[in-house]
């Protein structure tokens, strides 16, 4: 018998039209001063250098993928959602701008605790398009530049996964509940709008991308995984075009046959960085994610 299959609610030339018409939208537009307080935040730079998209290309991307281990993981994804109820990215994105800020005082030791980044989501926002998208077949993406402040604190803190990681935990999680619309208009003022475009294009993007691509299910018995090759996301074949971030952290859960594992992919320009920099980082953020875990489990914890 043939599989029957359901029509597309909304196509993807509709969904992109539908976007060209919203940027216009006094909906949208309002939010401009929101995005503009954003791009205006200062970003002290990281690295050796600023990113030249005319010579960084994907060609000169590096990679390192290191993996959770599978109780760290178990955490992540239920007790400290749980006891902060909030979201896996709130505690993701806490232990990621924790490690940023203090990597970051390497170089700028007065630094703040602020950190700006840019944030990829899925984009499918039916809202926006009048419509179910889940027949669609396209490439739906989302990117949004976020400023998250998780308050100063000492990285003997994190080290005895104390009191002070839970207050940054809130405070994050506040700030992501900020961002109106998950984000999803940021696209539209930037590259859709000529006038509010030329408000948000400050002439410098944020200099990291993070993109959780959330969990992915492998059917137990079924006798397949998922390919360690795979394990490189981000990529593109296109290797001469401009890399459009010094640093991209692509993050995805694996159920395993032992329990979920975080995978997390880091992707770096040759020259801005150094790969014994981008190993410190990396064990620093798993670093606050094992801290954030253990705090989590204690009785005054949330």
């Amino acid at each position: 018998t043939g599989v029957g299959l359901a029509g597309v609610g909304v196509s993807f030339r509709r969904w992109s039209s539908r976007l060209a018409v919203a940027a216009a939208d006094p909906r949208w537009v309002g939010q401009v001063s929101w995005w503009a307080g954003v791009r205006n935040t200062p970003d002290p730079l990281l690295g050796a250098r600023v990113l030249d998209p005319g010579s960084d290309t994907v060609a000169r991307a590096r990679h390192l993928t290191l993996r959770l281990p599978v109780g760290v993981t178990r955490g992540l994804l239920t007790t400290v959602p749980t006891v902060f109820h909030g979201q896996v990215n709130d505690g993701l994105l806490t232990g990621l701008v924790l490690a940023l800020g203090w990597w970051r005082r390497q170089w700028w030791p007065d630094a703040g605790s602020v950190v700006v980044l840019d944030l990829e989501g899925h984009g499918r926002d039916e809202g926006l398009a009048g419509g179910v998208l889940s027949g669609t077949v396209g490439w739906f993406t989302s990117m949004f530049p976020v400023r998250l402040d998780p308050g100063p604190v000492d990285w003997a803190e994190v080290e005895a996964a104390g009191p002070g990681l839970g207050l940054a935990v809130k405070r994050v999680k506040e700030q992501l509940r900020a961002v109106p619309d998950n984000g999803i208009g940021y696209g539209l003022l930037r590259y859709l709008n000529p006038d509010t475009g030329r408000e948000l294009d400050t002439g410098r993007d944020p200099q990291v991308v993070f993109n959780y691509l959330g969990r992915v299910n492998a059917p137990r018995g079924q006798g397949w995984l998922i390919a360690e090759e795979s394990e490189v996301l981000g990529q593109t074949s296109r290797r001469d075009l401009g890399a459009a971030h010094s640093l991209e952290v692509n993050a995805i859960t694996h159920d395993l046959p032992d329990g979920p594992q975080l995978s997390v992919t880091w992707t770096w320009i040759d020259g801005v960085f150094t790969e014994p920099q981008i190993n410190d980082l990396a064990h620093a953020w798993f670093q606050t994610l094992h801290a954030l875990t253990e705090h989590a489990q204690h009785d005054n914890a949330g």
